[in-house]
């Protein structure tokens, strides 16, 4: 039997979980928000960027490349 090749690398990986904990983070600020319905600061800007900033970071990690040795 072949030894078949990984799809993703092990730094696809790393990001990838950064970008998971970025959107961990995001949620976790939505939620503590204290206003009423969640209409402050933390729950209708900051979070929802870390959000965003998350979801970005997981595309980028689907489409990295390594650089190739010389």
């Amino acid at each position: 039997m072949e030894k078949q090749k990984m799809v993703f690398g092990s730094m696809n990986y790393i990001i990838m979980l950064a970008g998971v904990l970025l959107m961990v983070i995001g949620y976790f600020i939505m939620s503590t928000d204290t206003n009423r319905y969640g209409f402050g600061d933390n729950g209708l800007t900051i979070g929802p960027m870390l959000v965003l900033a998350g979801l970005i970071v997981e595309v980028y990690a689907i489409f990295y490349t390594p650089k190739k040795k010389a």
